[in-house]
C-alpha cells in the first residue's frame, strides 16, 4: 500500500482543512494553541486532526514543523512553534508521540534547521551560522522527534555553510552523514518539494540522482517524472548509483509502513 501524505501543520500550511468538504473549519496554527491552552491544546488538537486524516486515507501528515524561530520577521515563523529551542523540542517530541499513538507517520522538517532564511520556494537560501548554533538549538527539536519514533525527516533546500558550502542541504551528503551519525537517525529521508525556487539552476533527473547518492530515500514533487526516471535508470545502468544504494532506501520505506501499520 502506498504512502498517502498532506502537509496540515495548521495556519498558513493546511493542505486538507483549507477544503470545507473535508473538515469542518481551518486547522489553527500551533502558536494560536500553544496561546490558547500551551501543549495540552496542541495535542488534543494533534489528536483530532490525525483521526480525520486517516479517515480520508492519509496515513501520513508533514508535520510537526521542527525548527527553532522566536521572530516574527523570519519566514518560517508562522509555521513555527514560535518558542526557544527547549520548549519546541518538548513540543516535537509530544506531537510525534501522539501522532504515533493514533497511527499516523510524523515528518521532522526543515533539517537541519530554517533559522531565519528566506523562502526556498522563491530562491536560493544561503545559511552562514556556526555549526555550534545547530548543535545548540536547531538540533534539539530533531533529536527529541527522533527519541519520540518520528516517522521521516524532511531535509531542506537551505545551502548551510558550516558544512557544506556549495550543495543544498537536501543534496549535501555531509548534511547527511550528520543527520544519521550524528544525529542518530536510521529512518527515512524525505526532500522538500523538488519543484521549488532553491532547486531553478539544477536539471531536476540530477537533483534525483544526486539526492539518492547523497543518501536521502524519499523525493517529492518532481516536476518531471519521465526525466527523472531516465536519469536514475541511466545511474544505475552506468554504476553511479548501485542496486545496495537503492535497496538501502527502499529497504526503509518498507520498515516505515511497517511500523504504522500502513503495510504487513
Amino acid at each position: 500500500p502506498m504512502l498517502i501524505g498532506t502537509d496540515e501543520e495548521g495556519g498558513t500550511v493546511v493542505r486538507a482543512s483549507s477544503n470545507p468538504n473535508l473538515f469542518p473549519s481551518r486547522e489553527p496554527s500551533p502558536q494560536v494553541l500553544y496561546a490558547q491552552g500551551g501543549l495540552d491544546a496542541i495535542l488534543q488538537d494533534a489528536r483530532q486532526k490525525s483521526v480525520t486524516l486517516l479517515d480520508l486515507g492519509v496515513n501520513v501528515n508533514f508535520a510537526p514543523v521542527a525548527d527553532v524561530s522566536t521572530d516574527p520577521a523570519d519566514f518560517i515563523y508562522e509555521r513555527a512553534l514560535g518558542q526557544d529551542a527547549q520548549t519546541t523540542a518538548d513540543y516535537v517530541a509530544q506531537v510525534v508521540t501522539a501522532m504515533g499513538q493514533e497511527r499516523i507517520g510524523s515528518v521532522l522538517k526543515h533539517f537541519p534547521g530554517y533559522g531565519n532564511n528566506q523562502d526556498t520556494h522563491t530562491g536560493v537560501a544561503v545559511d552562514e551560522r556556526p555549526y555550534e548554533a545547530f548543535q545548540r538549538e536547531d538540533f534539539l527539536p530533531f533529536e527529541a522527534g527522533v527519541q519520540a519514533g518520528a516517522g521521516c525527516v524532511l531535509v531542506s533546500h537551505n545551502i548551510v555553510t558550516c558544512r557544506d558550502g556549495e550543495a543544498p542541504a537536501s543534496l549535501s551528503p555531509e548534511w547527511h552523514r550528520v543527520l544519521r551519525e550524528e544525529l542518530g537517525w536510521d529512518g527515512v529521508v524525505v526532500t522538500d518539494s523538488l519543484d521549488m525556487g532553491a532547486l531553478a539552476g539544477y536539471e531536476i533527473g540530477e537533483v534525483c540522482v544526486k539526492y539518492l547518492e547523497a543518501g536521502g530515500d524519499i523525493m517529492l514533487g518532481i516536476p518531471d517524472l519521465a526525466a527523472a526516471l531516465t536519469a536514475l535508470e541511466t545511474a544505475v545502468t552506468e554504476g553511479r548509483l548501485t542496486e545496495q544504494r537503492i535497496d538501502e532506501s527502499a529497504l526503509r520505506v518498507l520498515m516505515l509502513k511497517l511500523s504504522h501499520g500502513i503495510a504487513e
